[in-house]
């Protein structure tokens, strides 16, 4: 397993993070655990702020909390600087109530209801990004019933296509997603957001995909969308101070995964950005980007007890471990691939091809597939790399299995960010109807 961040392998030939030996949090804390490194956060968050500087751009860069959203991680996220994106409900009531400043929000989703449209009105979000005109005609009438002015991106689709798996590509015509321009129903929504009284327009708003590898992609997004900007200023004497090509930078999962350095992806959109504009005298747009997946996921690790080890000869050998797609769907969802080591003896040569198992009563329910580790026994703790993202924030009680607990890690100091549920937690909201009878 690639060790990201502050792991190490320590002199008792355990898995290290942020100065805690694994071991010992299992010991603490239970497992599965979610142990966040927050030094790597950290880091990776200064890394698309220090890339920006660079530009000479004006720029804000929003965390996408879709993929990792909790109290502490907000409290994280705004110390260093950083805006966020929320996509419900429910991650904008999280980021209230850890103090995030609410005109550093923006508020993304293709379907809000009136009750999240309200309550982001309420606190005063800095944005809304529209993604259709059901939306943009509710929004307008909601701001213009409590007296105010909403400030919005519309989101456009750029028909871009990121090299990524299916149900995360976003960028291309046939999607859920945002105003088509190929079809001319981004310039109407333009032109229709121009006319409503309590609606201000700051400009535009895409996302391609999400573990994008290349620079390409984000070039070719850019380089539509700065032409659409230029369009609508000829044809609509509308000039944009706020361009959001989005996130979707991938991450290293496995070896074969090579994404670019921060510093890559930010230097092309800036450089594609500066070009196309500048060419044609169009005022340089405030850039936005929503890294969600590369500030959180290699940040978490999820730390598993080994349990049952079934041996089919010639055929697989299954290790189950006391998790699975209760924490970690995406093996399950979308074949996501994932690293390992035994965090009690990680420094023990591999002897032996596995599969990781998980709990569930599902056939399908394997975290890692035909894997090499140190011959497996019952009581082993295994470390899963790279599952910081998307993994808390789908996680589920199927099977009426408790969540496990978080944990965020930094110089050899633990604390703990989400309690482990209990049996009693899954049943809180459970009733028994009065006229229930037993037979």
């Amino acid at each position: 397993m690639y060790l990201h961040g502050t792991s190490r392998i320590n002199q008792q030939g355990h898995l290290e993070i942020g100065g805690c030996d694994a071991v010992e949090l299992t010991k603490q804390y239970g497992t599965p655990l979610y142990v966040y490194d927050e030094e790597l956060i950290r880091n990776k968050c200064r890394s698309y702020v220090e890339a920006f500087k660079e530009t000479g751009l004006q720029f804000q860069v929003a965390y996408a909390s879709k993929a990792f959203c909790t109290m502490k991680m907000s409290q994280v996220i705004m110390e260093e600087g950083l805006s966020l994106d929320v996509v419900s409900g429910g991650e904008l009531y999280t980021a209230i109530q850890a103090g995030f400043p609410p005109e550093r929000i923006h508020f993304h989703g293709n379907n809000k209801s009136i009750e999240e449209i309200q309550m982001a009105l309420d606190v005063n979000i800095g944005c809304f990004v529209v993604d259709n005109f059901y939306e943009l005609e509710l929004l307008n009438e909601l701001a213009g019933d409590k007296g105010v002015i909403a400030n919005i991106l519309l989101r456009v689709t750029p028909g871009v296509e990121a090299h990524t798996h299916d149900y995360i590509s976003t960028g291309q015509q046939d999607t859920k997603f945002g105003f088509d321009m190929g079809s001319g129903m981004a310039f109407e929504a333009v032109n229709h957001s121009l006319l409503l009284n309590h609606i201000n327009l700051l400009g535009l708003h895409s996302h391609i995909g999400s573990q994008i590898f290349d620079t390409t992609g984000f070039k070719a997004a850019a380089e539509r969308l700065s032409h659409f900007l230029i369009e609508i200023r000829d044809r609509l004497q509308y000039t944009a101070s706020v361009l959001n090509l989005g996130g979707g930078f991938g991450i290293r999962y496995e070896e074969e995964d090579q994404p670019l350095p921060v510093k890559a992806y930010i230097h092309a959109i800036a450089s594609a950005v500066k070009q196309l504009l500048g060419e044609r005298s169009y005022p340089l747009p405030e850039v936005w980007i929503e890294p969600g997946r590369s500030i959180a996921g290699e940040a978490g690790t999820t730390l598993y007890t080994v349990g049952s080890v079934k041996d089919l000869p010639t055929i697989r050998k299954y290790v189950s471990v006391d998790g699975g797609m209760t924490d970690n769907l995406r093996p399950a969802l979308y074949q996501a691939k994932y690293e390992a080591l035994l965090a009690n003896r990680a420094d023990e040569p591999a002897a032996e091809v596995v599969t990781i198992a998980g709990k569930c009563c599902e056939s399908g329910d394997l975290l890692i597939k035909d894997y090499t580790l140190p011959a497996v026994q019952p009581g082993d703790i295994l470390a899963v790399s790279c599952t910081g993202a998307y993994g808390f924030a789908m996680a589920n009680n199927y099977n009426r299995i408790p969540r496990p607990a978080v944990v965020f890690v930094r110089n050899g100091q633990s604390d703990i960010a989400v309690e482990r549920e209990t049996y009693e937690d899954i049943i809180q909201r459970d009733r028994l109807p009065s006229h229930c009878t037993t037979i």
